[in-house]
Parts: structure tokens; C-alpha cells; sequence
């Protein structure tokens, strides 16, 4: 029988590596393939499956919203990878992640406890969708402008829960959602706004870090 328990340390090494692949191999092609392409959605793969082999804690409604929201980027990053043509798509399935991400921020933790982190992560969705605005296409603002509310609303609540509880698992939760603002918002200035040398790579590190840290908030969630 397998010790689901055990498997923390193995899934993480295995999450570590291919993450550092898809890292180093992101702008290799070989026969017009992006090598970077095979290795991302293996990565999250084995993210999603760090947070479902999770102890069963006393908040099962904030297991399976994590996992659910996993699942959900996996399916962006799949999307996203492909012709140019399914950004939407790729952009609605990361909405229902961080949608997913909010329903297990609340599971526990009244919307907006605490007020600042709101205001905060508000004014600084603000000042970036200024300055993107006027690059971002018409057929594309309301899409991004729903997306950027769901966003920064996951990260405040994150922060709102942290500052609650004080716990390990709040604090991982809230420093992922930041690590996830701040790789979405490397991305939009990417595709709307001024290419930025490395901003590949700090795309990436930024998505897979703020990622295992949802995943390890699971794990650090006290139990029943």
C-alpha cells in the first residue's frame, strides 16, 4: 500500500526538477517544439498531486478547493501553450483557479477580516492596469479587468486569512498568491506592455513557486 503521507519529499524533489527543466529548456525548440512545452504541465501535474496525497485536515472544503484550483491551471497552461488564438481561454481557465482559490480562502476566514491588505493589493491593481490600459486590445479589457478583481481579491483574502491566523499554512497561502500576482503581472507587461530581459524565466519561477506554496498550504493545515 502506498504511504500517501510519504510521498511529500519525493513529489517535491520531482516538482523541483522539472521545474528547473522547464526552466532551462523554455526557450529551446527542437523540430519547432518548445521543449520548455513537455515539462510545464508535468510540473503542475505533480504540484496538483503534492496537494491531493494531503492530509485529510479539518477543512476538506479547502483540500479539494486548492486541488480543484490546480486542476484549473493545468488546464491554462495547456491552453496557453497553444496557438496564440486561446489566450482567452487560457486567461477564463486561470479566473476559475483563482475563483477556486477564494472559495478556500473563505473557508474559514470572513471576506475582507481585515481591511488593508484589500486596500493594498487594490492600489496596486490600479496603478498596473493604468499603465498597461492603453496597450491592452478593446476585445480583451473587460476579460482582463474581471480577471485582474479575481486575482487581486484572492491575494488580499490570502493576506486577510494570514493576518487572522498567524498559521504557517495562512502564510504559505498569502505568499503564494502574492508570488501569483506578481507572475501574472511579469506576463501582462510581457504580452500588453515592454519586453523585459529575463522576464521569461521570472514568469515561470514565480507561477511554479507561488503554486507549491498552495499546495504546501494544504499540507500545513492543521488536522480535525
Amino acid at each position: 500500500m502506498i504511504n500517501v503521507a510519504g510521498l511529500a519529499k519525493p513529489l517535491s524533489g520531482a516538482i523541483a526538477v522539472f521545474a528547473l527543466l522547464t526552466l532551462f529548456a523554455s526557450q529551446v525548440h527542437v523540430g519547432g517544439f518548445r521543449l520548455g512545452y513537455g515539462f510545464m504541465p508535468l510540473t503542475t501535474s505533480l504540484i496538483l498531486l503534492l496537494a491531493a496525497t494531503g492530509p485529510n485536515s479539518g477543512l476538506p472544503r479547502y483540500k479539494w478547493s486548492v486541488v480543484v484550483g490546480l486542476a484549473c491551471s493545468l488546464v491554462g497552461d495547456v491552453l496557453l501553450m497553444l496557438p496564440r488564438g486561446l489566450f482567452l481561454a487560457g486567461l477564463i481557465a486561470f479566473l476559475l483557479a483563482h475563483m477556486c482559490y477564494l472559495v478556500a480562502f473563505t473557508t474559514d476566514c470572513r471576506v475582507a477580516a481585515k481591511a488593508v491588505p484589500f486596500l493594498l493589493w487594490g492600489a496596486v491593481g490600479v496603478c498596473v492596469l493604468a499603465g498597461l490600459w492603453p496597450r491592452v486590445p478593446a476585445a480583451l479589457r473587460l476579460p482582463v479587468v474581471a480577471y485582474a478583481v479575481f486575482l487581486l481579491g484572492m491575494a488580499a483574502q490570502a493576506a486577510s486569512r494570514a493576518l487572522v491566523f498567524r498559521s504557517v499554512s495562512a502564510t504559505a497561502a498569502a505568499v503564494g498568491a502574492a508570488l501569483f500576482v506578481a507572475s501574472d503581472t511579469l506576463l501582462a507587461v510581457k504580452k500588453f506592455g515592454d519586453s523585459l530581459a529575463g522576464s521569461a524565466w521570472l514568469v515561470l519561477a514565480t507561477y511554479f513557486s507561488a503554486q507549491v506554496l498552495m499546495a504546501f498550504s494544504v499540507r500545513f493545515c492543521p488536522t480535525a
